[in-house]
C-alpha cells in the first residue's frame, strides 16, 4: 500500500512540474516572437492554442518537457536578439543565421550552460565576443562569422575544450590569434578568414592535432608561418593575403593529407623546396604574388592530384622542366605561371599535360616559335602567352584546339597572317593578338567562330578589307582593329552585331560613307573611327545609337550636319576634329548632362554657341576653334566649373572677353585668339590661378594690361600680341616665375621695358616686346634670362646702346634683331660672314655636336617611350583587351611637359599633321574649306 501512495506522489509531481515548464518556455518565446519583425509569417504557429513542441523552428527532448533546439535560420527576421532568448537554459542548438539581426552579443550569452552548436552567422550583429563565451564548456560548434563583429578574440574560446568549428570570418576582429587556440585538442575547422587580424600566428596551433581546415586568409598576421608538420590531418590550408614572411617551411612536406595549400599575397622569399613534391593528396597550390625566385621544382609527375599549380607574380627563373608531366597520370588541368622571369624556348614539358585546361605563361622572357604540335592540349579552354617575344607565326594547328574559348597572343614578335584554320574554333570567345607584326587579310573564316565576343588586332599590318560576313559573329562585344592598313568601305553587314558595345577602327586607310545599317547596333557605346578617309554626311540614322558615351570621328572627310550624332544622352566624349562639318551646333546636345570633352574644331561650322550648354556642369574640354561661329560667348557657360581647356580662337565671335570667366576656378587653357574680341582683359582672370596658357592675340583688346595678370603664377603661355594694348607692361608679371613663352607684340605698349622681366628666368621660347612704342635703354637684367631662345626688341624707340650682359645670349646664338640691334631682315648667312673664319669654324663645329647630342637624346627617349608602349596589361574588367584608355582615342589629357601644357598632343586627339603643325602660328588665317 505504501509503495502505491508513493507511486502517485511521484505521479502527481511530474504532471504538476511538465505544463509549469512548458508554461514557462511558452511564455518567454512568445515575447520573443513579440520583438521580432516576421515578414514572412515564420511564427505565425507559435500560439497558445498549439503545444509549443509543434512550433515551427522548435525541437523538444524526448520527454516533451525542455526545447532542445531552435532554428530559424534563413526565415527573414529582423530586429535586436530578444534578451529573453538567454534564459531558455535547455538549449543545445540555435540556429538564427541568415536573417538581419542587429545588436551584440550579451554576457548572458553565459547562461546557456548546456549549449552545444550557436550559429548566428550572416547577420547585422556588431560589438565584441563576451569573454563569458568561454563558460559554454559544451560547446561544439561556434559560427557567428560574416557579420559586424569587432574587437579581439577572447582568451576564454580556449576553455571551449570540446569545440570542433570555430568560424569567426567576415567579421571586423582585430588583436592577435590568443595563445589559448592551442587548448582547443579536439577542433577540426578554424576559420579566421577576412578580419584585421595581425601579429603573428601562434606556435601553439600546433595543438590542435585534429585539426583538418585552418583559413586565415585576408588579414594582416605577419612573421614566419610556423612549423605545422604535427598537424597531420589538416587538409585545407589558406593564408593567402597577408603579410607572412620568410621562406616556405619545408616541414610542409609532412601534411600529407594536405588537399589544398594558399600562401598568395604574401612577402614570402627564396626557393619553392623540392620536398614539397611529397604532397601527393594536394589538389590545388597557390604561391603567386610573393617574392619566390630560383628554379620550378614541382613536378606534376610526382603531384599526380595536382588540378591546379599557381605561381604567377613571382621572381622564378629558368624552364620548366623537361619531366614536369606525364601524360598519363597528369591531372593538371590549371597551370598558371604569369610575370615571372622565366626564359627560353617554348616548354615542350606541358605538352604532356594532356588535362591541362588553362595554361598561363605571360609577361615572362619566352623566345622562339610556337611549336606546330601545341595542339597536343585538345582540352585547352585558356592559352595565355601574351608579352613574351615569341616569334613566327600562328601555326594552322591552333586550329585543332577545338575547346578553345581564349587566344592571348598580344604583345609579341609574331608575324605572317592569321591561319584560315582559325575559322574551326566555334568555342573560341577572345582573341587578342594586338602588339605584333601581324599582316596580311584578317580571314572571313575567322567570321565563322560564331562564339566570338571580342577581337584585339590593334597595332599590326593587317591589310585588305574588313570581311564583308562580320555580320555572322552576333555575339561580338568588342572589335579593335586600330593602327593597321585596313582598306575599303565598312562591310554593311558590321550593322547586324547587334551586341557590339566598343568599336574601334581609327589610324587604318578605311574609306566611303557609313552604312545605314549602323543604326541596328543598338548597344554601341563607343566607336573611334578618326584618321581614315571616311566621308559624306553622317546617316540620319545614327540619331538612333542612344546608349553612345564615347565618339571620335577626327581627321576624316565626313561632312553635312553633326546632327546625328546627338541622339545619345549618355554622351562623354565628343572629338569629331578636322573634318568638314557645317550648320550648327545641335542645342540637344545639352541634355548630355555627363559630357566632359567636346571638339569640334577645324570644321566649316556656323551660328551661335548654344546658351543651353551651360547645362553641361561636367565639361572641362570645349574646342570650337577655327571654324566661323559669331556673335558673342552666350554668359550660361559660367556655370560650366569644371571648364579646363577653354578653345574659340579662330572665329567670328564678338563682344568682350566675358568677365565671368574668373570664376571658373579649374581653367588651365584659354584660348580666344584670333576673332573681333573688344574691350579690355577683365580683371578678375587673374583668379584663375591654375591658368597655364592665355592667349587672346589678334583682336581688337585695348586699355592696359591688368596688374592682376601676375596672380596667374601657373602660366606658362601668356600671348596679347596684336591688339591695341597701350600703357606699360605691369611690374606684377614678375610674379609669373613659370612663363617660358611671352609674346606682347604689335600693340601700343609705351614707357620702359620693366627691369623686373629679367626675373622670369625660365623664359625659353620667346620674348617678344617689338612693333610697340618702349623707350628708354634695354634693362641689363634681360641678361639673366640664360635659357632664352629669341628676344625680339625690334621696332620700337629704345636708346641705341646695347648692355654688355646681352652678351650672354648673343654667344648662345639668341637672335636680338632690330633697332638699335643687328636688322630683322638681316640673313643668318650673312651674318656668318661677318664673323672670323676661325669664329665660325668653331661655331659650325659646336652646331654639330649639339645637334648630334640632341638626336642621341632624342633617339634614347623614343626607344624608352617605345618600350613602355609595348608593356600593355590585360583588363577583363572593361572587355577592351586590357589596353590604356587612350587606345580607343580618349585617354587622360594632362600630359606635362615641362610645366606646360601641351593640350595639342591630347590622347582624345590623334596626334597632329604636319599641316596642323604649321597652323599653330602666332598668326591668324581663315578657314576656306
Amino acid at each position: 500500500m505504501s509503495h502505491f501512495i508513493l507511486f502517485l506522489a511521484i505521479l502527481h509531481s511530474i504532471l504538476a512540474v511538465a505544463p509549469g515548464d512548458n508554461s514557462r518556455d511558452s511564455n518567454l518565446l512568445l515575447r520573443i516572437k513579440s520583438e521580432l519583425v516576421d515578414p514572412s509569417g515564420v511564427l505565425n504557429n507559435w500560439s497558445p492554442t498549439a503545444h509549443i513542441c509543434t512550433w515551427n523552428g522548435l525541437e523538444c527532448s524526448n520527454d516533451q518537457m525542455h526545447i532542445i533546439s531552435l532554428n530559424l535560420s534563413g526565415s527573414g527576421l529582423s530586429g535586436p536578439i530578444p534578451h529573453e532568448l538567454w534564459n531558455l537554459t535547455s538549449i543545445q542548438t540555435l540556429d538564427l543565421s541568415s536573417n538581419s539581426f542587429i545588436g551584440s552579443l550579451p554576457p548572458e550569452l553565459g547562461q546557456l550552460q548546456n549549449l552545444e552548436a550557436l550559429l548566428l552567422y550572416s547577420n547585422f550583429l556588431s560589438g565584441e565576443i563576451p569573454e563569458e563565451i568561454g563558460a559554454l564548456k559544451n560547446m561544439r560548434v561556434l559560427r557567428v562569422g560574416d557579420n559586424f563583429i569587432s574587437g579581439e578574440i577572447p582568451p576564454s574560446i580556449g576553455n571551449l575544450t570540446e569545440l570542433r568549428v570555430l568560424a569567426l570570418a567576415y567579421c571586423q576582429l582585430n588583436g592577435s590569434i590568443p595563445v589559448e587556440i592551442g587548448k582547443l585538442k579536439h577542433l577540426q575547422s578554424l576559420d579566421l578568414q577576412n578580419n584585421s587580424l595581425s601579429g603573428l600566428i601562434p606556435e601553439e596551433i600546433r595543438g590542435c592535432k585534429e585539426l583538418v581546415n585552418f583559413a586565415a586568409s585576408n588579414n594582416k598576421l605577419e612573421g614566419d608561418i610556423p612549423l605545422l608538420g604535427s598537424l597531420e590531418s589538416l587538409q585545407i590550408l589558406n593564408l593567402a593575403n597577408n603579410s607572412l614572411s620568410g621562406s616556405i617551411p619545408t616541414a610542409l612536406s609532412q601534411l600529407r593529407n594536405l588537399k589544398y595549400l594558399n600562401l598568395l599575397g604574401n612577402r614570402l622569399s627564396g626557393a619553392i623546396p623540392s620536398e614539397l613534391n611529397q604532397l601527393v593528396q594536394l589538389e590545388m597550390l597557390d604561391f603567386s604574388m610573393n617574392n619566390l625566385s630560383g628554379s620550378i621544382q614541382l613536378l606534376s609527375t610526382q603531384l599526380k592530384n595536382l588540378a591546379a599549380l599557381v605561381l604567377s607574380d613571382n621572381a622564378l627563373t629558368g624552364n620548366i622542366p623537361s619531366n614536369f608531366c606525364l601524360s598519363s597520370s597528369s591531372n593538371l588541368r590549371q597551370l598558371l605561371l604569369a610575370r615571372n622571369k622565366l626564359s627560353g624556348q617554348f616548354p615542350l614539358a606541358v605538352l604532356s599535360c594532356s588535362s591541362l585546361q588553362q595554361l598561363d605563361l605571360s609577361e615572362n622572357h619566352f623566345v622562339g616559335e610556337l611549336p606546330t604540335s601545341l595542339d597536343k592540349l585538345g582540352n585547352l579552354t585558356d592559352l595565355v602567352l601574351n608579352n613574351n617575344n615569341f616569334t613566327g607565326t600562328l601555326l594552322p594547328e591552333i586550329g585543332n584546339l577545338s575547346s578553345l574559348e581564349n587566344l592571348f597572343l598580344f604583345d609579341n614578335m609574331i608575324t605572317g597572317g592569321i591561319p584560315v584554320e582559325i575559322g574551326k574554333l566555334q568555342r573560341l570567345k577572345a582573341i587578342y593578338l594586338y602588339d605584333n607584326q601581324m599582316s596580311g587579310p584578317i580571314p572571313s573564316e575567322l567570321t565563322n567562330c560564331s562564339s566570338l565576343t571580342a577581337i584585339d588586332f590593334f597595332g599590326n599590318h593587317f591589310s585588305g578589307s574588313i570581311p564583308a560576313t562580320i555580320g555572322k559573329l552576333k555575339n561580338l562585344v568588342v572589335l579593335q582593329l586600330r593602327q593597321n592598313d585596313l582598306s575599303g568601305p565598312i562591310p554593311p553587314s558590321l550593322g547586324y552585331c547587334r551586341s557590339l558595345q566598343l568599336l574601334a577602327l581609327a589610324d587604318n586607310k578605311l574609306s566611303g560613307t557609313l552604312p545605314p545599317t549602323f543604326r541596328f547596333i543598338s548597344q554601341l557605346s563607343t566607336i573611334t573611327l578618326y584618321n581614315n578617309s571616311f566621308q559624306g554626311p553622317l546617316p540620319q540614322s545614327l540619331f538612333l545609337l542612344k546608349n553612345l558615351k564615347k565618339i571620335n570621328f577626327s581627321h576624316n572627310r565626313f561632312s553635312g550636319t553633326i546632327f546625328p550624332l546627338s541622339g545619345s544622352s549618355y554622351l562623354t566624349a565628343m572629338d569629331l576634329t578636322n573634318n568638314s562639318f557645317s550648320g550648327s551646333i545641335p542645342s540637344r546636345l545639352s541634355m548630355c548632362r555627363n559630357l566632359t570633352r567636346l571638339r569640334l574644331a577645324h570644321n566649316q561650322l556656323t551660328g551661335t554657341l548654344p546658351s543651353e550648354f551651360g547645362q553641361l556642369t561636367q565639361l572641362n574640354f570645349l574646342d570650337l576653334s577655327f571654324n566661323n561661329f559669331t556673335d558673342e560667348i552666350p554668359p550660361q557657360l559660367s556655370s560650366c566649373k569644371k571648364l579646363e581647356h577653354f578653345l574659340v580662337n579662330n572665329n567670328q565671335f564678338t563682344g568682350a572677353v566675358p568677365p565671368w570667366l574668373g570664376s571658373l576656378q579649374e581653367l588651365g587653357e584659354l584660348d580666344f585668339s584670333c576673332n573681333n574680341f573688344q574691350g579690355t582683359v577683365p580683371a578678375n582672370l587673374g583668379n584663375c590661378s591654375k591658368l597655364l596658357k592665355l592667349s587672346l592675340h589678334d583682336n581688337s583688346l585695348s586699355s592696359t594690361i591688368p596688374e592682376e595678370i601676375g596672380n596667374l603664377s601657373s602660366l606658362n603661355v601668356l600671348n596679347l600680341q596684336k591688339n591695341n594694348f597701350t600703357g606699360s607692361i605691369p611690374s606684377t608679371i614678375q610674379n609669373c616665375k613659370k612663363l617660358y613663352e611671352l609674346r606682347l607684340s604689335e600693340n601700343l605698349l609705351s614707357g620702359l621695358i620693366p627691369y623686373e622681366l629679367g626675373e622670369l628666368t625660365e623664359l625659353q621660347v620667346i620674348l617678344d616686346l617689338s612693333r610697340n612704342l618702349f623707350s628708354g635703354e634695354i634693362p641689363s637684367s634681360l641678361g639673366n634670362l640664360m635659357k632664352l631662345e629669341e628676344l625680339n626688341l625690334s621696332f620700337n624707340q629704345l636708346q641705341v646702346k646695347v648692355p654688355t650682359s646681352l652678351g650672354k645670349l648673343t654667344r648662345n646664338d639668341q637672335k636680338l634683331c632690330g633697332p638699335p640691334l643687328a636688322p630683322c631682315g638681316e640673313s643668318e648667312v650673312q651674318r656668318v660672314k661677318r664673323l672670323s673664319r676661325t669664329a665660325a669654324t668653331g661655331i659650325t663645329v659646336a652646331i654639330v655636336l649639339t645637334s648630334s647630342a640632341i638626336c642621341l637624346i632624342i633617339i634614347y627617349i623614343m626607344l624608352r617611350i617605345w618600350c613602355k608602349w609595348r608593356k600593355v596589361s590585360i583588363s577583363n574588367s572593361d572587355g577592351s583587351g586590357g589596353k590604356e584608355e587612350d587606345k580607343w582615342g580618349f585617354g587622360n589629357e594632362k600630359k606635362m611637359v615641362g610645366e606646360y601644357w601641351k593640350v595639342n598632343s591630347m590622347a582624345l586627339v590623334p596626334s597632329e599633321t604636319a599641316e596642323m603643325k604649321k597652323q599653330k602660328s602666332a598668326s591668324c588665317y581663315t578657314t576656306s574649306k
